[in-house]
């Protein structure tokens, strides 16, 4: 296809490079970063409405600091889940009351979000979820009962965008709504996180035992749930993933040196598996432009998540064989106050074990690709 960056993109490309070039190495805390990023107008590049402190970009501008965000020493984004998510569902679903508040401070670095959607009983069948919301009397706030898991980023959190279910008796995705929850309540709201096998805890346990959300925090309408929370599903667009493929391009790059190094590379299978991951990652990259800014296909974001989801998962494997033995060992001794240590290579291998399962299990995407791209008959539901 013809895609191509303008003078003017190029423009925005610098200024992006440069601006990161003096920001981002040696950056603060991540919630200091957010609120770097949003003095300086770089959040919510892609609303398609300004006046909420951000910037405005065409869709390759968007891509252009996306790129450059990706190959900078600038840390991982805390604030991508109300950039990316919550703001173009209020900016589509919202009243204006609900833009005017929540948009500036998303915009501004100033409040996070995570996502109240996944529970232990309802991970990939979203409309299984048991959580409740009920109004109290007066009818001016609603009481939350119930629990979310695998919560990214609940632990530093001010806000919450949860799926609860508000009719009694209601049942899959009848009755729910999309609740706006603020984090702060103790005794109502606990966040426990939950250690993952590379040491680390993004993602946690979320308890609401009573938790309160105002009336006037329920978007899309009581009831009105399952569309918003649908709506929100399909903002996942090209332009993150175009960016995730410059990480993608870093670590294959590390994995390829590692190879040389380890003399691994002498091996043909070795060879013909490198070579490989390289030519899916172009052919990848491909696909994102094919659709970038949404595509018609019904099935199109799901044959992307499988696309790279096991293509992340390959290169990890990959990863370990080409180190060897030497694979097994940690950068550092163990102590009591880090039981273990690892390498980046480490990290990639054992972090992307879930990738085929986080943001929709690789059944999942299959089953949505057969039903709604190919009408293939409805799995049979227990």
């Amino acid at each position: 296809m013809d895609f191509g960056f303008t003078a003017e993109d190029e423009a925005f490309r610098a200024e992006a490079r440069e601006w990161l070039a003096a920001h981002a190495d040696g950056a603060p805390d991540r919630r200091t970063w957010e609120r770097t990023l949003g003095k300086a107008g770089w959040i919510g590049l892609g609303w398609p409405e300004p006046g909420y402190g951000n910037r405005t970009a065409t869709l390759t501008q968007q891509v252009a600091w996306a790129e450059e965000y990706a190959r900078s020493p600038a840390p991982p984004r805390s604030g991508h889940i109300g950039e990316n998510l919550l703001a173009p569902t209020l900016i589509a679903h919202g009243t204006e009351e609900q833009k005017a508040r929540f948009l500036p401070p998303v915009a501004a670095g100033d409040e996070l979000w995570c996502q109240g959607y996944s529970e232990p009983d309802a991970g990939s069948d979203l409309a299984g979820v048991r959580t409740t919301a009920v109004r109290e009397p007066g009818g001016t706030s609603y009481r939350i009962t119930g629990q979310k898991i695998w919560t990214s980023l609940a632990h530093e959190a001010d806000w919450c965008f949860v799926l609860a279910r508000t009719e009694p008796g209601s049942r899959r995705h009848h009755g729910l709504s999309f609740l706006l929850v603020p984090m702060d309540q103790p005794g109502r709201i606990e966040v426990r996180p939950i250690r993952q096998m590379t040491g680390t805890s993004d993602f946690n346990e979320v308890f609401f035992d009573g938790a309160h959300a105002r009336v006037e925090h329920v978007v899309g309408g009581e009831g009105g749930g399952w569309r918003v929370a649908m709506s929100l599903l399909g903002f996942e667009r090209g332009v993150s993933t175009l960016a995730q493929q410059i990480g993608f391009a870093e670590e294959l790059g590390r994995v390829v040196r590692a190879a040389l190094a380890s003399g691994a590379v002498a091996d043909p299978v070795v060879r013909e598996r490198l070579v490989r991951q390289w030519a899916e990652l172009r052919t990848m990259r491909w696909n994102a432009l094919r659709t970038l800014g949404g595509s018609a296909d019904p099935g199109a974001s799901s044959v992307a998540k499988l696309l790279w989801s096991g293509w992340h998962q390959r290169l990890g494997e990959l990863a370990m064989q080409v180190r060897g033995a030497a694979a097994g060992v940690g950068p550092a001794d163990w102590s009591d106050s880090a039981p273990y240590e690892l390498d980046a290579m480490q990290h990639l291998f054992l972090f992307s074990r879930a990738d085929t399962i986080y943001g929709g299990s690789d059944q999942i995407q299959r089953t949505i690709i057969a039903e709604r791209a190919l009408g293939l008959p409805k799995e049979p539901k227990g």
